[in-house]
């Protein structure tokens, strides 16, 4: 057993205490990580407020990046001393997963929501002799600490001359965006794409449309510093949606209505607005997460008689040993700098940070460790 410390919430909205824990030693195809910096996720606020059910007391974070310290007898593709970001947790062994759709996993909501590994174990206590035992393995990772005990499935080497502690959310958030553009919408050289919703995933999409070619890129949002941002980032409009009708200002814009659409607040008037927005034929996806059980509507007719699409995307639709790499030779390429979207918090600074998220002060809080 090692001595960590972490962030555990133990009551539904929080706060995020820090709290001196208890961890267990890697299995077979474990990598015990030492945590150097964790982004901080709408999700892990969904979470916390129980929007998404996960169990309490627990360890949340799943945008972690950190340093191999040691792994588990059957362990292949990582060795101490790695480098590595953190990412989703799936089985491996279920259709979807044996089909190559990783983000789709039979299992995607038990191993990232659960609290638990597979197995309903827990590798986290709050004392040695185990009287209390604190959820953990959230999104398979738990990052929320000081280290974090993680399956070789989800853990990904990244090249040790990338800055460490800004590659976290890559893990979640970034890829997000940027693979919904790439890798699910597959946004085409010369083409439209709008963003509706101007927060980390946002505008990691934006980054990703320019890198695909768009030629016409949008971004809604009703934050001005955060359309702002946009066009440093790649945008060549953006509208207020709190002044202007984003419906009307896409299809002005683009002599119709765009080819692609992506909806990333979990609104669902904001998910109708960017559906009304395509073009014939066009595609919108959804990245968006409200609480569970959350309805929208669209005009049937208006889908059907134009041939739009309306996709579901989980976490980009990536396959994260390949894309989170390409994603940070992008960076250091100068081709995608989200490095531009953060803002740095100490451990003990955690609820300040996401309390900043929330207000929109800070667009991607990281916390280092």
């Amino acid at each position: 057993m090692r001595k960590i410390k972490a962030a555990v919430v133990r009551q539904k909205g929080g706060p995020f205490q820090i709290e001196n824990l208890v961890q267990g030693e890697p299995r077979s195809d474990e990598v015990l990580v030492r945590v150097v910096a964790t982004g901080m996720c709408h999700t892990d606020m969904v979470a916390r407020d129980q929007l998404y059910e996960v169990p309490l007391p627990i360890v949340l974070g799943h945008e972690g990046s950190g340093i191999v310290e040691e792994i588990g007898a059957s362990v292949k593709k990582i060795a101490v001393g790695d480098h590595v970001v953190l990412t989703y947790m799936w089985c491996g062994h279920c259709k979807p997963c044996l089909q190559g759709d990783l983000t789709y996993c039979n299992n995607f909501y038990m191993l990232n929501f659960g609290g638990v590994r597979e197995d309903g174990s827990t590798s986290t206590y709050k004392s040695d002799d185990k009287r209390e035992s604190i959820h953990d393995h959230f999104f398979g990772q738990s990052s929320f600490g000081t280290f974090a005990l993680v399956n070789e499935r989800n853990v990904i080497k990244v090249p040790k001359d990338a800055p460490l502690e800004l590659l976290g959310p890559l893990g979640c958030g970034i890829q997000t965006g940027a693979g919904a553009v790439i890798n699910a919408l597959k946004v085409t050289p010369g083409s439209s794409f709008a963003a509706f919703g101007g927060g980390a995933v946002g505008l990691s999409a934006i980054m990703a449309a320019r890198v695909a070619g768009a030629t016409t890129i949008i971004a809604a949002d009703v934050v001005p510093s955060r359309l702002a941002l946009a066009m440093e980032l790649g945008a060549t409009h953006t509208v207020n949606s709190r002044e202007t009708d984003p419906v009307e200002a896409v299809r002005k814009i683009t002599d119709g209505g765009a080819d692609f659409t992506l909806e990333s607040s979990g609104r669902p008037a904001v998910l109708r607005q960017a559906i009304d927005a395509l073009s014939v034929r066009g595609t919108c996806g959804i990245v968006g997460a409200p609480a569970l059980g959350t309805e929208a509507s669209f005009d049937v007719n208006g889908v059907m008689t134009t041939g739009k699409r309306i996709i579901g995307i989980v976490e980009g639709d990536s396959k994260p040993d390949l894309f989170i790499p390409a994603l940070v030779e992008l960076y250091t390429q100068g081709r995608f700098p989200f490095d531009k979207l953060v803002k740095f918090y100490s451990l003990d600074q955690i609820n300040q940070a996401a309390e900043d998220s929330e207000k929109g002060i800070t667009i991607k809080p990281i916390i280092r460790m």
